[in-house]
């Protein structure tokens, strides 16, 4: 390209050449100013006519404050923006973060969530920011605007994932932890669903008088066992141990892999239950899950079907037909008195024994109907006793 020329002004070391607008085309002024720069010769680009305005007199105090230092060269501009750029890569703000904790998390219903909840209440405010710049006033803020609009529990939600992410980095040693504790609201919406004898009775008959085997089949599993809803989503034949007696949930909700037994009911069923020519959506496919989804890949929903089932029994509108069932059976189980709290929380795969206690109650009902016995048993062993004659003999206490 051949060396354009250069136009002198009224001011030395300002210059302009005749270019074009990237606006319109039209020929346009572009200045540039020359000076020296601890003992170098500069010269750079100012401004152009047209969208920066420029004019010798601006182009020339430009100069000015560049020869005293108050503003950087174009090339000093760039330094400082590419050290900006390394010194950031180097960071573990909150966004890096969560992009690496993404990646140690498979993609379900509850990551699609968090993603969401990311997103819409955590980006803006601290993405950009390392956790050791989160201030406690950041978070307070974040808490009471969110809580004008959204539920304690999803604003727990919201702040739980904000440390679980700054956890993960933590744990990795990418950066430091928060140098306060995160305040989440209260939340007292804890749902212990049950269901009576009659109620038991007439939603199984409802189950068996449904056409459609997946969703009847992982209602009766989340009764018989009390796995979870994408427990039921995930398992495949492989997970079922017939010859030992075993169910293994992958990647349960507590994030550890872990082992239930294959109790006699489940099996039952899982025997009769199709295993390779499966119909789904009136087709057949092959499949390696036990309740598999359209084209046998895994299963993303059932809600339709199941409360269809629900409604049939009668149940109230507010029953969650499958995670309802996972409660029915810890109920049972609880206020059985023959299961202690310990043995619940193993067999309902709960990683913090505080969400297996608000069975309690159940448990201390039972315990407490056992123990109200030994008043029937000391009553009836201190009550007169007849002889034969029919004269009353009393019970004399002995010193």
């Amino acid at each position: 390209m051949p060396k354009q020329k250069r136009h002198k002004t009224d001011y030395p070391g300002v210059y302009w050449i005749e270019g074009k607008s990237i606006v319109d085309g039209k020929p346009e002024k572009i200045y540039y100013v020359s000076y020296r720069r601890a003992g170098n010769r500069v010269e750079e680009k100012v401004g152009r006519q047209s969208i920066d305005d420029m004019t010798p007199a601006k182009a020339n105090n430009r100069r000015s404050e560049r020869i005293l230092g108050h503003q950087p060269s174009n090339q000093e501009k760039r330094e400082i923006i590419k050290a900006e750029k390394e010194a950031e890569a180097g960071k573990w703000i909150l966004d890096k973060l969560w992009d690496e904790y993404k990646m140690h998390k498979s993609i379900n219903k509850g990551f699609m969530t968090d993603d969401g909840r990311y997103r819409l209440y955590l980006k803006e405010s601290f993405g950009k920011k390392e956790p050791h710049e989160i201030v406690m006033l950041d978070v307070d803020r974040l808490r009471l605007r969110l809580m004008r609009t959204k539920s304690p529990q999803t604003v727990r939600h919201v702040l739980h994932l904000l440390q679980r992410i700054i956890n993960f980095g933590v744990t990795r040693k990418l950066c430091q932890p928060l140098p306060f504790r995160i305040q989440k609201p209260k939340v007292n919406n804890i749902r212990t669903e049950d269901l009576s004898s009659e109620q038991l009775k007439k939603l199984l008959e409802a189950i068996d008088a449904d056409k459609n085997l997946q969703a009847g089949n992982m209602m009766k599993m989340a009764l018989f066992t009390g796995m979870r809803r994408g427990e039921l989503f995930k398992l495949t034949w492989q997970d079922v141990d017939f010859e030992r007696g075993f169910i293994y949930i992958r990647d349960p909700k507590g994030g550890q892999d872990q082992v239930i037994p294959l109790n006699d009911a489940a099996r039952k069923l899982l025997e009769a239950h199709p295993k390779k020519s499966v119909e789904v959506d009136s087709q057949k496919t092959d499949s390696e899950y036990v309740f598999a989804g359209r084209e046998g890949k895994e299963r993303t929903d059932i809600n339709h079907q199941v409360k269809r089932i629900r409604d049939a029994a009668g149940l109230p509108a507010t029953f969650r037909p499958l995670h309802g069932l996972r409660h029915t059976y810890a109920s049972m189980l609880a206020s059985s008195g023959q299961v202690d709290l310990y043995t619940l929380q193993r067999l309902l795969t709960h990683k913090d024994p505080r969400m297996t206690q608000r069975y309690a109650h159940l448990r201390d009902e039972t315990l407490r109907r056992a123990s109200n016995l030994a008043e029937g048993i000391i009553a009836e062993a201190v009550k007169p006793k007849k002889k034969k004659g029919g004269k009353v003999v009393r019970m004399e206490k002995k010193n």
